[in-house]
């Protein structure tokens, strides 16, 4: 009879600790935590550049102000049925003013889908 309140204290003790260790970070070095943004590591990857210009051209090509790709800059991602990208760009304005903008594209590469879902100039820091 004693053993069942010892062995029930035990499993609510490694409970606690698997608890713990997964509020804690206990997802590291297994790539993102599906529902939270984590940083882009490198954003001269391709295809992270290949997508701040798609957002850009999308964007121009729905408000016709004339923007025009420079670079990704900074940005993060977001593990859903897909992946959402908060990408930081650089764009430059007709007259070749440039600024920077927060584009947010959706992309779900097994269906070919792909979103921007929001895009609007970057606060000032």
């Amino acid at each position: 009879m004693a053993r069942i309140p010892l062995l029930l204290a035990l499993l609510l003790a490694i409970s606690a600790a698997a608890a713990a260790a997964a509020q804690v970070g206990g997802n590291r070095g297994h790539g993102p935590l599906v529902g939270g943004w984590s940083p882009i590591t490198d954003v001269g990857d391709p295809h992270i550049q290949e997508l701040g210009g798609w957002a850009v051209e999308r964007h121009a090509s729905l408000s016709s102000d004339g923007l025009r790709f420079r670079r990704v800059t900074s940005g993060e991602q977001q593990v859903v049925s897909g992946m959402n990208y908060r990408l930081v760009v650089s764009a430059s304005d007709p007259a070749g003013a440039t600024a920077s903008y927060v584009a947010v594209v959706y992309e779900q590469s097994w269906t070919n889908t792909r979103q921007l879902t929001s895009f609007k100039p970057a606060a000032a820091h």
